[in-house]
């Protein structure tokens, strides 16, 4: 456990890290004031309403391309509707490996820790969570969209061989582009009320998820070998080059009549995608380069990714 002495003595370059311990017990006050039970707080029975998107325009893979401008706006809603099915699958898969890589971080830490105690609420939330997106895919009556097989297989391996810095790495590159995109989403009265209710408590329990990460990343990148902290580098980029190819499955263009081949040509081509998508990264990519992890062929990486400019 770092005490409050080490904390002032550890420094990178955004100041003095705090107290791990302090970090944590603000955090489970945090939850115990603003957790939610997602079955008990949305209206799972309300139908859908007519004319209302799924996820907003400007945020759906095809948007402002050729093929967009040839869709129905029925189409362009029906499109909306199968990627926030195919975003909820893929947050289900990014959970269960975050939940794993928690478990290791915790497995030879002092348990009676506010460390240790807020990674298992982390967990519980993380559990809360998966359950919530699967019971959103059944509701939306769009069919589960697994990542690939070869993709499902790499994240077996990095869950398996990931340093501590490689693994709160990834939790950030998973958590904080959905999170940027789902503050946009949630206070937006063209989106469906259930997809808004799932994404506000997504937003506020992943925020405290998101410091937890930011905090003890900081900490690893000053005390972990530098191996590991090179090894992060590498691994990291090549997380991210995975997360945005596995961010929408092409069958969901399958899915709404459209031509798969011709869809995804057309989103790799998208002036608009890459700027959302590297928008919605760049609150990351500036924290990452601020700490050292942006560095050597881990950036080449990342560039080679589209998550960075």
């Amino acid at each position: 456990m770092t005490t409050a002495t080490e904390a002032e003595v550890l420094r990178d370059a955004l100041g003095a890290l705090k107290d791990r311990e302090q970090v944590a017990k603000r955090l489970l006050e945090s939850s115990a004031r603003h957790s939610f039970d997602p079955d008990k707080e949305l209206d799972w029975d309300a139908p859908f309403e007519e004319g209302k998107w799924f996820w907003p325009p400007e945020l759906v893979s095809l948007y402002d391309t050729p093929l967009w401008k040839r869709m129905s706006e029925e189409q362009r809603i029906l499109l909306s509707q199968h990627e926030a099915a195919a975003l909820a699958s893929l947050g289900i898969w990014f959970e269960l490996i975050l939940m794993q890589l928690l478990v290791r971080h915790i497995y030879d830490k002092a348990a009676t820790s506010a460390h240790v105690r807020y990674a298992l609420t982390e967990i519980e939330d993380e559990c809360r969570h998966s359950k919530m997106f699967a019971r959103l895919i059944s509701r939306s009556g769009t069919p589960h969209y697994p990542v690939s097989r070869v993709h499902n297989n790499l994240g077996r391996v990095f869950k398996t061989i990931s340093t501590t810095p490689g693994s709160f790495t990834a939790t950030l590159l998973g958590e904080e582009i959905l999170d940027w995109m789902q503050r946009l989403t949630f206070p937006d009265e063209r989106i469906q009320p259930l997809i808004r209710g799932v994404t506000r408590i997504h937003v506020v329990e992943e925020a405290r998820h998101v410091r937890y990460a930011r905090e003890e990343l900081r900490h690893q990148m000053l005390t972990a070998p530098r191996w590991s902290q090179e090894f992060t580098r590498i691994t990291s980029g090549e997380f991210a080059r995975v997360f945005s190819v596995a961010f929408i499955n092409p069958e969901v263009y399958t899915n709404v009549g459209l031509d798969k081949k011709e869809a995804v040509a057309q989103v790799r081509a998208s002036g608009h995608r890459r700027e959302v998508m590297q928008t919605g990264a760049r609150k990351l990519t500036d924290f990452l380069d601020d700490i050292g992890v942006l560095r050597g062929l881990g950036r080449r990486m990342w560039r080679s990714s589209g998550l960075l400019g």
